[in-house]
């Protein structure tokens, strides 16, 4: 397993700064959020783009992905009752797929609680397979650019559409494509109220990604959340991609939430 940081954290920092800094410390990967270089990708340039695979090449990172994907642009939302709004937002996520892609990421998480929500009125089988419609079209896209689509289960409080990995496994089986898979979020996984070992030990055919917060909404080892069992989980089933560490509070600062979250998953991973 390695080590990465999700990119929003470091409010008001240029890239470049940001990609020193987690380089410098020990970080292996970085997780972007669009909304940070613009709010509508179809604006970033080829050229920009390049540049962004460069310079994190040039600090010895991966970018690992891409996550709060629908943040930004208005207009989007994944199970609205209407037609073009749906097509809209299919046709947004593509465009994310080849940003992400042209970033030198693969993984793209969809929590964008906001953007799924099921409306009033709206039945919750129809928002379903509102949801399975996009993300066949969209795994199918992704497909072609050795992406995938990694849906996240948030908490109840957040949303009121995939709160649990069980859900989100039901909706992948049912989308059926390889590249459509799970990311697993920490903080939202202590809202099932199940042991989070067990949760990860049946997601792991499905597992993709994995987000590592404490129980504050910051990073590991400022909470009460015991990351051993956790990792010794991601070890058991023998999870070998990227845990990610992304935080709701940044209070803290950037330095300090960066450098004692990955302080904390080190200890971890060489016990």
């Amino acid at each position: 397993m390695r080590i990465s940081i999700c990119n929003e954290l470091f409010e008001g920092w240029k890239m470049e700064e940001v990609f020193e800094y987690i380089s410098r410390i020990g970080y292996e990967g970085v997780e972007i959020a669009p909304f940070t270089i613009s709010n509508d990708v179809r604006n970033v340039t080829k050229k920009e783009r390049k540049e962004i695979r460069s310079l994190a090449s040039s600090f010895n990172l991966e970018i690992v992905g891409t996550h709060w994907l629908l943040v930004g642009l208005k207009g989007l939302h994944l199970t609205h009752p209407d037609e073009n709004t749906r097509r809209f937002t299919e046709h947004y996520l593509c465009e994310l797929i080849k940003f992400t892609s042209d970033i030198g990421g693969r993984i793209l998480v969809f929590g964008s609680p906001n953007q799924r929500s099921i409306p009033e009125g709206v039945p919750f089988k129809k928002a379903w397979n509102y949801a399975k419609e996009v993300f066949s079209a969209c795994s199918r896209f992704a497909e072609d650019y050795d992406a995938v689509i990694a849906v996240e289960p948030l908490t109840k409080a957040s949303t009121n559409f995939i709160n649990t990995a069980e859900e989100a496994i039901r909706l992948i089986e049912e989308v059926s494509h390889p590249n459509f898979r799970l990311n697993l979020d920490v903080y939202s996984m202590l809202d099932e109220g199940k042991p989070l070992p067990d949760i990860i030990r049946r997601s792991r055919d499905y597992l993709i990604h994995f987000h590592v917060n404490d129980d504050n909404k910051l990073g590991p080892g400022f909470g009460k959340v015991d990351f051993r069992p956790i990792i010794d989980a991601l070890k058991m089933i023998n999870y070998k991609g990227f845990i990610s560490v992304e935080v709701f509070d940044f209070s803290p600062g950037p330095k300090r939430i960066a450098s004692v979250s990955l302080e904390t998953l080190r200890k971890l991973l060489r016990d």
